[in-house]
C-alpha cells in the first residue's frame, strides 16, 4: 500500500511519522515547504502537488482543517482527483460535514476511486503512541484496504457504516466532550461555594464514577476561558454542525446542546 498523507499539523504530522515509520511507502505534500522539514529524517518521498502525490499513492489520507480546505485539495486542478488512477482510495481525517463526504464519495466513485470518511480523536500524542479513535464510515472493502495503514496510528478503529457516519460519530463525541466541560466547570464552581476546595473536589471526582475527560481539562486550576484560546473555535464549529444535522432530521438533541451552548457561552463563543 502507497500512501500520501497532505495535512502536516499538531494532529496529522505524528499520524504521517507513524505510517512512513511502519514502512509503508509514503509521500508528502504541505502548502508551505517548511512544513515538509521535519520528515527528512524518514523514508517519506514529497510531491509539488496534491494531484503528484496522489498518481503516487494508493490511499490518499487528509488531515486538513475544514470543509473548504478538503474540497480545495481534492477538487482543485493539481488537486488529488486530477491525479488519481481508478482502484484509489480517500480517507478524509478532517472533521467536516457528513454530506460534504457524501457528495465528495459521489465524485469520486465517478472515476473508480473509494472514498471513506475516518476523523480521528485523541491527539498527536495518542497517534505516536498507536492509540488514536479512528471512526470510519465508508464501503467495508475500502475501509478493510485502509485498515492496516491506520493500525499505525490508530486503536481502535471502528467501522460505522456508510461514508458520512463516521463523521456523524465524532461529531455526536464532540458535543457531549463540549457539554461535560460546563457540568464539570459548574460543579467545580458549586463545591467551591459549598467551602469543598475546587483542586481537591476535582482530585476526588477523577478517581470517582462521575469522572471524564473534560473534567481533566478545567481541574488544576484551568478555565473555559483559558481552554477557549484553543479550542473554542473548533467545538463551535462541531457542536454547529450536529446542530444542523439534528435540524435537518427533525430530531430533538435534548439537553446535551443546551449543556454544549452552555459551554460556548462560558468560553465567550456562543453559537
Amino acid at each position: 500500500m502507497r500512501v500520501g498523507f497532505i495535512g502536516l499539523g499538531s494532529q496529522g504530522g505524528p499520524m504521517a511519522r507513524r505510517i512512513a515509520e511502519e514502512g509503508f511507502a509514503t509521500t508528502l505534500w504541505a502548502r508551505r515547504p517548511a512544513s515538509l522539514e521535519p520528515y527528512a529524517d524518514t523514508a517519506a518521498k514529497t510531491a509539488a502537488t496534491p494531484a503528484e502525490l496522489a498518481a503516487a499513492s494508493d490511499l490518499v489520507c487528509l488531515c486538513v482543517v475544514g470543509d473548504d480546505d478538503v474540497r480545495q485539495v481534492l477538487e482543485s486542478e493539481q488537486g488529488v482527483l486530477a491525479g488519481m488512477r481508478p482502484g484509489g482510495i480517500i480517507a478524509i481525517h478532517s472533521t467536516i460535514h457528513p454530506d460534504t463526504c457524501r457528495e465528495l464519495a459521489e465524485k469520486a466513485a465517478a472515476q473508480g476511486i473509494s472514498l471513506i470518511d475516518a476523523p480521528v480523536s485523541g491527539g498527536g500524542m495518542a497517534a505516536e503512541a498507536r492509540r488514536l479513535l479512528v471512526m470510519v464510515g465508508g464501503a467495508a472493502e475500502a475501509v478493510e484496504r485502509a485498515r492496516p495503514v491506520f493500525a499505525s496510528y490508530g486503536d481502535p478503529i471502528v467501522h460505522l457504516g456508510d461514508v458520512g457516519s463516521g463523521q456523524t460519530t465524532k461529531l455526536l463525541n464532540n458535543l457531549l466532550f463540549t457539554a461535560n466541560l460546563a457540568t464539570s466547570q459548574s460543579a467545580l464552581e458549586l463545591g467551591n461555594a459549598l467551602g469543598v476546595d475546587a483542586a481537591r473536589l476535582g482530585e476526588v471526582i477523577t478517581h470517582g464514577t462521575a469522572n471524564s475527560f473534560a473534567l481533566s481539562r478545567v481541574t488544576g486550576g484551568h478555565t473555559l476561558e483559558q481552554l477557549a484560546v484553543h479550542a473554542a473555535g473548533l467545538l463551535h464549529k462541531d457542536v454547529s454542525l450536529i446542530a444542523e444535522l439534528a435540524s435537518t432530521a427533525a430530531a430533538e438533541p435534548g439537553i446535551v446542546l443546551t449543556a454544549a451552548d452552555a459551554t460556548l457561552a462560558m468560553m465567550r463563543k456562543p453559537r
